[in-house]
């Protein structure tokens, strides 16, 4: 005797390996109690006939269970190949059951795997190219020093140091990201005034030795609440940005000002050469640095997380970010909400 327990039905013909067979086997049995209750109701029973019923039955289910089948085994080939690493197989979808449904969700999450394989390959190429590349340099001027090719003189410190601080830059951008994907970056949200945080970021970018002023422009009095050291991470990531991408003698701006519902808008624009409205999304995913990246960034060190981790930080806070229209250069807008709006908001952009 089953017991039903909840939504737990019960499972008789688990331990056959084969649809088909319990195809035949659902046939079969319901077929032979209909045929009981025909000959306890009448008294008798044409066994002959009902017979050869019963084996005309199997036979018709086994012929259509083979077509009802044929996806699941081609999701079973296919998980397969997926397990050896291949996630280019697809499974036809043309019934409207549930099996051709599980079909659809079997390709949609190939699909996906196979997106999320990319990913991590690039990940990878692009995590080693940019830690070979201040690794290399760095070796390079130490082995100048060893063998007494170079002096340890201050401009060659200098070289050295500047690769270490881009070695570490680098390292850090991918703990922030790793901390931020895994959920466990709280936010110390507070109450502080703009202008300083503002003018402190430009003054750390200005020890960058880069040719390019920083403008803040700022109201006294203007506050926001959010976390200070994420806040100042965005603005800090964003200044290096339009220095990096600012022509020699160039001027960046950053401001900030009450947007109308009450919330900050934090602008920064640079005298770049500008980001095409088709690369407008996609600068903001990892590792991505557009046709005009290096244009005017003649010693390097853009790693491509950088306006990735804005946007998470600025997400985390329930904003938004984009690059907005300019008239020249690049322009991009940080929004934040109001204090009573403000928490951890979906992942969209404007």
């Amino acid at each position: 005797m089953w017991i039903w327990l909840g939504d737990v039905a019960p499972r008789p013909l688990d331990r056959v390996r084969s649809v088909k067979v319990k195809f035949s086997i659902l046939l079969v049995g319901s077929g032979t109690f209909g045929l009981l209750v025909f000959w306890y109701l009448l008294g008798f029973l044409p066994w002959k006939m009902a017979s050869i019923a019963i084996i005309g039955a199997v036979f018709v289910s086994r012929v259509l269970a083979h077509g009802m089948t044929s996806p699941l085994r081609e999701m079973t080939a296919g998980v397969r190949k997926m397990a050896r690493g291949d996630y280019a197989v697809r499974v036809r979808a043309t019934s409207q059951d549930e099996v051709g449904v599980l079909a659809e969700a079997f390709n949609q999450m190939a699909g996906d795997l196979a997106a999320v394989d990319r990913q991590r390959r690039e990940l990878i190429a692009n995590v080693s190219h940019e830690l070979r590349t201040p690794i290399t340099a760095l070796q390079g001027v130490l082995e100048n020093v060893v063998d007494g090719v170079s002096e340890p003189d201050e401009p060659t410190l200098r070289t050295a140091l500047a690769q270490t601080e881009r070695l570490s830059r680098l390292v850090g951008e991918l703990l922030d990201l790793s901390r931020l994907d895994a959920g466990v970056v709280p936010l110390h949200r507070s109450e502080f005034e703009v202008l300083p945080l503002l003018r402190r970021a430009a003054a750390e970018q200005a020890l960058s030795g880069r040719d390019v002023a920083v403008e803040v422009t700022a109201p006294p009095g203007l506050t926001a609440v959010a976390d200070p050291a994420r806040l100042h991470q965005v603005v800090a990531n964003l200044l290096d940005n339009a220095v990096r991408h600012s022509p020699a003698g160039a001027t960046v701006s950053v401001s900030a000002a009450r947007d109308t519902d009450g919330g900050l808008v934090i602008d920064v624009a640079d005298q770049g050469p500008g980001i095409p409205v088709a690369e407008r999304r996609r600068v903001f995913e990892r590792f991505t640095r557009g046709d005009n990246a290096t244009r005017f960034d003649r010693r390097g060190g853009g790693t491509g997380l950088g306006l990735a981790i804005c946007r998470w930080i600025v997400q985390l806070h329930g904003g938004r970010i984009a690059v907005a229209d300019s008239a020249r250069g690049c322009l991009i807008r940080v929004r934040l909400p109001a204090p009573e709006h403000s928490g951890t908001g979906p992942p969209e952009q404007d």
